[in-house]
């Protein structure tokens, strides 16, 4: 037969993708198939070459004279190998019936395709009973007997798939009803996501579920060298066609590795990582070195060292090298000593200096100078590079050594000696002692002395050093003051410390010191001591007591002022401007804090928002990909709680700086809202990797487009109610003190149960629910902006009013799209000229004139959002009210151009459309009017933008006239007649 063979030529064979598990190609069999036909005159097994002359094997069949076909073709079996979602590829080549003479209606240009599930073979015989259609196959492209002349052919590919197979494998079965055509390959595939390496870990090949878009979570397994980082083991998600997507958690390579694309890699010799939560290894630091990969800390060379306190990056030191340039001063018993620092530092800047002091004797034998020598100011740890040494004895050979020290010392191995080192002979000192002292007058903070001396000298040239200090802390601290009178008073003391006092004199006719006198210890007094000692000073008691009560009593004034000033802090709205004022009561509500009083995101967030542990939540569904990361659909178990349908948000690693201060910041907002009309903030993962944003899940998705899904289909009440529940939330949001900007239908969501709940909460930028809930393209916020915010920038609660009004115009139109396709100028220009958007079909009269009262100019006069929630409550308990009423919170008249702009006060004094049209100065178009039929006021009132455009005026600025006038004629209708003007 020819047609066979010619139905194989130009045929290309395309290769499986790598995420494919094929389980038969019958195009890559070379050897006969051997598939099962019955009737055995029916399907044929022909065999031909490809384009580049591969043998294929095929099947096909043309019984097409004879009716009541019914030939069956049944593959070998075929083992699923685990795959749960299969798919099956027939490329075929049909014949058109028409190119094929005397046929009649016997031909057919369709097969069917049918799936036989068992745990083996079914043998040779074919049991259609045991068989289940997975699809009827048509050809896109048939060929007929010119093609077949020109050597064209017409190759169809279809896909079908077959879901939840419960046994080991399966046969195909293809039945002919009496079509030509020709089975070119069968390919049989299920799809898995490939084994992978992210974020450290790998991931095993995972065959993907069988329902679309669910997602399989999948644990992986670190790489060799590398750990779990805090946040939790990383966890992938394979979708239903095999990609992974919404990677969690990571791993971290260990101290001593880092990481070289997706493996941990050893430190080179000479560098080194001490921690896993140090990304790359760092060279070792200033005179230390490693000499093997891996490692954790880096050995300091010969003769440096680092202190206890030193971090392992610090560089190694060691200690400073001698002082220089020692000299000094001496007069008798006083030494004074300077030094410059020493040459070598050690690489180190904590340098202090150390002194110490030998006395020697003849025999040359040095011992300790002892206590009676007094170093000033300290003798141990000297930041400065000088000293005086009081009270050496009297021709004696001292060893002065002045050490330089720093953090290292003693931890080294260097032999230098780092001190500098002299000898000094004291001279012959007269012996003047001071004798006889004693404390005269003790108080809390000063102390009397007076003393008497041993040998008489004129006053005149007499002089005394007196010295003191704490008793135990002489090292640390010694004070000095000097005096010509046998007698002082120190103040400045400290009130119940133990001070150690000595007088040492002074002449300059011998120009030198005498030794010191015996030491005294005397201690101050304490407060309660000092109470006591003055009880003789009545008066001194009673003013004590009157101050210390007026102090007690103006504390306590002004923490009553205080705890009611804070108390009764609250913020009202007048006149739709914000002001502040003092209630005297406790305020029930807290108020909305910016979370940019917070220099840290992080801090906000974790100050509104509850922190979730990653693995309480479960993705189960990818919804789309948003502006930050993936969204999905999911659930949250939290202990002892009910699982919850939630929608996840996470943040890619990619997303720069900024991006993560808006995710942040919009959950700091959104966590501090807990409201029935507002979209709750289930928590937020900050802790773990990816970010992500947590928030009930709302089925019906975002307003606009639901609304649009269910036109016609809602009523009156449940339309109502749901602006009732959006003017609930917006109650909500204007008593904590937030300004929405941005409230529009696309920034409302729809739960299960018809429940609206407001959102759009992010910062910056206008704001789309991303791909979470889907509605249309971008939206522009010109359409719902009121005219103060749109030009200058000015918000409030009224600004957020206006915006409502155009929202519930959004829902009683079931979604339509304000002003239409009007530009933003044009918007922009007709508002300010007048023009307001009319009542959508069949609103009520009553809703329309509080969309009117919405989208009054004058901010002042739009009503609050308390007076609108009570408003819509009252029309769904009494239905009536929607119908006929006129609200009755003040306002002014409700004509929907600004008071100013209307000019028709006397309106219902025109006669007839013609005297109407020459009133605003449109007479040229009165025709056009008549030939639309448009004859009667009544029906001109009833107009809307769709039927001005279609009488064929072309100037826009006409038509804002045209539209303008119109709405200033409905409300003067609805003004005079009391009844609403069905457009």
């Amino acid at each position: 037969m020819a047609l066979p063979r010619l139905v194989l030529l130009g045929l290309v064979v395309r290769a499986a993708s790598a995420e494919q598990v094929i389980l038969l190609d019958s195009q890559e069999s070379q050897a006969e198939l051997g598939w099962t036909s019955h009737p055995s005159n029916g399907w044929e097994e022909i065999s031909g070459v490809d384009e580049k002359d591969r043998p294929i094997r095929t099947y096909q069949i043309c019984n097409v004279m004879e009716p009541n076909q019914n030939n069956w073709l049944q593959t070998t079996w075929i083992s699923r190998q685990g795959g749960q979602r299969i798919f099956v590829e027939v490329k075929f080549t049909l014949r058109d019936c028409n190119s094929i003479p005397g046929v009649g209606g016997t031909c057919k240009e369709t097969f069917n395709l049918y799936y036989a599930e068992s745990d083996s073979s079914l043998g040779p015989n074919v049991s259609e009973q045991k068989y289940a259609k997975i699809d009827t196959i048509a050809a896109d492209e048939s060929f007929t007997q010119g093609d077949l002349g020109e050597r064209k052919m017409k190759l169809n590919v279809e896909l079908r798939e077959i879901g939840h197979l419960s046994k080991r494998g399966f046969h195909l079965g293809f039945q002919d009803v009496g079509a030509c055509v020709a089975l070119v390959s069968v390919r049989v595939y299920y799809k898995k996501c490939l084994s992978t390496v992210r974020n450290l870990a790998t991931f095993p090949d995972t065959v993907a579920e069988a329902a679309f878009a669910t997602l399989v979570e999948v644990k992986g397994a670190c790489v060799n060298h590398s750990e779990v980082e805090a946040d939790g083991p990383p966890r992938m998600h394979c979708s239903a066609e095999g990609e992974w997507l919404v990677p969690i958690g990571k791993c971290a390579c260990r101290a001593g590795f880092e990481e070289k694309g997706n493996r941990c890699q050893a430190c080179s010799p000479g560098y080194y990582k001490r921690s896993a939560r140090i990304l790359r290894c760092s060279p070792c630091p200033p005179r230390s070195f490693t000499q093997q990969e891996g490692s954790t800390f880096c050995f300091c060379q010969a003769t440096y060292t680092r202190a206890p306190s030193d971090l392992p990056s610090a560089p190694c030191t060691r200690p400073p090298s001698a002082p220089v340039n020692l000299v000094y001063r001496l007069k008798q018993s006083t030494l004074v000593l300077e030094w410059n620092p020493p040459v070598d530092l050690g690489g180190r800047s904590d340098i202090s200096y150390n002194l110490l002091c030998l006395h020697c004797s003849p025999s040359s034998q040095c011992t300790p100078c002892g206590h009676g020598v007094s170093f000033v100011p300290q003798q141990r740890g000297l930041v400065g590079r000088t000293a005086t040494l009081m009270n050496l004895l009297p021709q004696a050979n001292y060893t002065i050594r002045v050490e330089a020290v720093s953090g290292v010392s003693g931890l080294g191995s260097s032999s230098e000696q780092p001190y500098a080192e002299m000898t000094i002979f004291t001279g012959v000192t007269a012996q003047r002692l001071v004798t006889d002292i004693r404390a005269e007058r003790i108080e809390q903070k000063s102390i009397s002395l007076s003393w008497q001396e041993a040998s008489a000298l004129s006053a005149n040239d007499t002089e005394y050093d007196i010295s003191f200090y704490e008793k135990g802390q002489k090292e640390q601290s010694y004070s000095s003051l000097k005096t010509t009178f046998p007698a002082v008073t120190v103040d400045n003391l400290k009130p119940s410390t133990l001070y150690v006092f000595q007088v040492q004199k002074t002449s300059s006719a011998f120009q030198d010191h005498g030794n010191c006198s015996h030491s005294i210890e005397v201690e101050t007094l304490g407060e309660t001591t000092a109470v006591a000692f003055h009880e003789q000073s009545p008066i001194v008691l009673v003013v004590i007591v009157a101050i210390a009560g007026l102090i007690v009593l103006v504390s306590v004034i002004l923490g009553i002022l205080t705890w009611r000033r804070q108390c009764d802090y609250g913020k009202a709205y007048r006149d739709g401007e914000e002001e502040l004022y003092f209630h005297f009561k406790i305020p029930t509500r807290r108020m909305y804090v910016d979370p940019k009083t917070c220099e840290d995101p992080l801090q906000a967030v974790s100050l509104f928002a509850k922190e979730l542990d990653s693995s309480s939540i479960k993705m189960e569904k990818l919804l789309g990909t948003g502006e930050f990361g993936d969204i999905c659909q999911g659930c949250l178990k939290l202990p002892s709680k009910r699982e919850l349908p939630v929608a996840i948000r996470t943040l890619q690693a990619s997303c720069s700086e900024k991006q993560v201060h808006t995710f942040l910041t919009e959950a700091s907002i959104m966590g501090q809202f807990d409201h029935s009309n507002i979209v709750r903030l289930e928590g937020v993962v900050t802790r773990g990797n990816p970010m992500m944003t947590v928030m009930e899940y709302m089925e019906n998705g975002v307003l606009d487009s639901f609304l649009r899904r269910h036109e016609g289909q809602l009523m009156a009440s449940q339309l109502i109610g749901m602006l009732q529940g959006i003017a609930s939330g917006m109650k909500y949001l204007t008593e904590m003190g937030y300004i929405h900007k941005k409230l529009a239908a696309h920034n409302i969501l729809v739960n299960g149960e018809l429940v609206c709940k407001i959102s759009g909460f992010r910062v910056g930028q206008e704001e789309k629910m991303e791909t979470v809930f889907s509605t249309l393209g971008g939206k522009n916020l010109v359409l719902w902006l009121a005219p103060e915010a749109s030009q200058y920038h000015r918000f409030s609660s009224a600004s957020d009013m206006w915006s409502f009004g155009i929202v519930m115009w959004e829902v009683m139109s079931y979604g339509e799209r304000p002003y239409w396709d009007m530009s933003n100028q044009d918007v922009i220009t007709a508002i300010e000229d007048g023009f307001r958007l009319p009542a959508p079909a069949n609103c009520p009269q009553a809703l329309h004139q509080l969309m009117l009262d919405c989208w009054q100019k004058d901010c002042t006069e739009r009503p609050k959002f308390s007076q609108v929630h009570s408003t819509l409550s009252n029309m769904l308990q009494a239905p009536e009210l929607s119908r006929n009423s006129i609200f009755t919170y003040a306002r002014t008249a409700s004509c929907s151009l600004p008071p100013s702009d209307c000019p028709f006060s006397s309106f219902p004094y025109f006669s007839s459309v013609g005297e109407w049209l020459e009133a605003i100065e449109m007479s040229r178009y009165k025709d056009s009017f008549v030939a639309a039929g448009y004859c009667y006021l009544d029906s001109v009132a009833r107009m809307t933008v769709q039927d001005v455009l279609s009488l064929g005026i072309t100037s826009v600025a006409h038509q804002k006239t045209l539209l303008s006038g119109i709405q200033a004629l409905r409300a003067q209708v609805i003004q005079m007649h009391g009844h609403g003007v069905q457009v």
